[in-house]
């Protein structure tokens, strides 16, 4: 079940989220240096684009791309994910690591610094409803999450600042289950 504070950002945040891996981390030197860095400068920290790897099918960018790109100058998360499709890897359904988040993965994430466990579904838009825990892709978080594998952690920006969460399973991706109609 989704918390209210929770579901109330899902609802209102539009501030962008912040993403790296632990490797990430480590790779810029330590957490510290990233405090404060939104999702534009992230690329910039980092010029070999080693932030993560997002693998995505060739039907799901054929979806995705022209979705983002109405929407990318309407937030700096977007324009980021933007360009991380740009260098996504486009692989066959069964190229895609079973611990990554895709899209209409089910993620079990936890909140680190208050341990909160959430359950999400990400989706595209038209399937997204926030009670069923259907976050979409262009939601902050949904954006954040995308690419994410199991043991990332990323922050997600919500008016009262930012919430570091953790991906700790994928509880299903349709890739892995086989199930490429999705």
């Amino acid at each position: 079940m989704l918390s209210t504070d929770f579901t109330q950002e899902l609802s209102a945040n539009d501030n962008g989220i912040q993403s790296r891996s632990k490797q990430d981390l480590d790779d810029v030197g330590s957490r510290s240096k990233l405090k404060g860095v939104n999702a534009a400068r992230r690329n910039a920290l980092n010029t070999n684009m080693t932030t993560r790897t997002i693998y995505i099918t060739a039907a799901d960018m054929k979806r995705l791309r022209p979705l983002v790109e109405t929407l990318k100058n309407s937030r700096e998360d977007l324009k980021s994910l933007q360009q991380e499709l740009e260098l996504a890897r486009v692989v066959t359904p069964e190229e895609v690591p079973p611990d990554v988040v895709t899209m209409n993965s089910k993620a079990r994430v936890r909140e680190v610094v208050s341990g909160e466990e959430m359950t999400y579904t990400l989706v595209f838009p038209d399937q997204a409803d926030v009670e069923q825990g259907r976050i979409s892709v262009v939601a902050p978080i949904g954006t954040a999450m995308l690419g994410q594998r199991v043991g990332d952690e990323f922050e997600w920006q919500v008016p009262a600042g930012p919430v570091r969460i953790r991906v700790e399973e994928v509880l299903y991706q349709p890739e892995a289950a086989g199930h490429f109609h999705l």
